[in-house]
């Protein structure tokens, strides 16, 4: 694959629920200039047109950065371009399918909420680039998803995946050392860092932690 995401840690979301359209490049570079290893563009709400303007603002940021851009659901959006990958959830295209479109190159993520769901994605290792596991805590961006809890994460961890995943939901700067101590080497952060005054500051302390672990 066209990289590696084994030293990638933290992995940001640039998500429009929380960064309004005056403040997306701004924001996207602040997350790049905290060290932000991975960022994805998520817009629920928006139409596939203004999801795509979205990817557009960002990546010319995120290609001279060197850090891969992923989007979110769509999967029309990232085959717009040669170097966007994907993310998709349960509920979404197969991530099979996807992969058969995105062809071997492009990053292919899916997301998980439970220990069967994070097996199956193992299994997936020839398809998935890497998977996440969440939400760890209750978390407003997902309100109505119940917690896995930080036993599922260490559950998860403990099986040593060759995939690489991400703990997601409901973590900040005072809980990301919680999950890093239940052996989560990797970490999706979405509102304490984007509400945050200075971003590239909470993306530093976020990165500091989990970079901990692997000292």
């Amino acid at each position: 694959m066209c990289f590696d995401l084994r030293q990638r840690l933290f992995y940001a979301i640039l998500d429009a629920d929380y960064v309004s359209a005056s403040a997306w490049t701004a924001k996207c570079r602040s997350l790049i200039e905290g060290g932000a290893d991975l960022i994805q563009v998520r817009a629920k709400q928006a139409s596939l047109e203004r999801c795509d303007e979205l990817i557009k603002a960002v990546r010319p940021l995120t290609k001279a950065a060197g850090i891969p851009l992923i989007i979110n659901d769509h999967l029309s959006i990232a085959l717009r371009y040669p170097d966007v990958g994907l993310h998709v959830g349960q509920e979404d295209t197969p991530p099979k399918v996807c992969r058969k479109y995105l062809g071997p190159q492009r990053l292919l993520g899916l997301s998980t909420h439970s220990i069967k769901q994070a097996r199956a994605a193992i299994a997936l290792g020839n398809t998935l680039n890497y998977f996440a596991v969440g939400p760890v805590f209750a978390t407003p961006t997902k309100p109505s998803y119940i917690p896995v809890g930080l036993e599922c994460v260490r559950c998860v961890a403990a099986l040593n995946p060759p995939l690489p995943f991400y703990a997601i939901g409901g973590l900040s700067r005072r809980t990301v050392k919680r999950v890093v101590s239940a052996g989560v080497r990797r970490a999706v952060v979405v509102s304490d860092v984007l509400r945050a005054t200075d971003t590239a500051k909470a993306v530093r302390q976020i990165r500091t932690d989990l970079c901990a672990e692997r000292r």
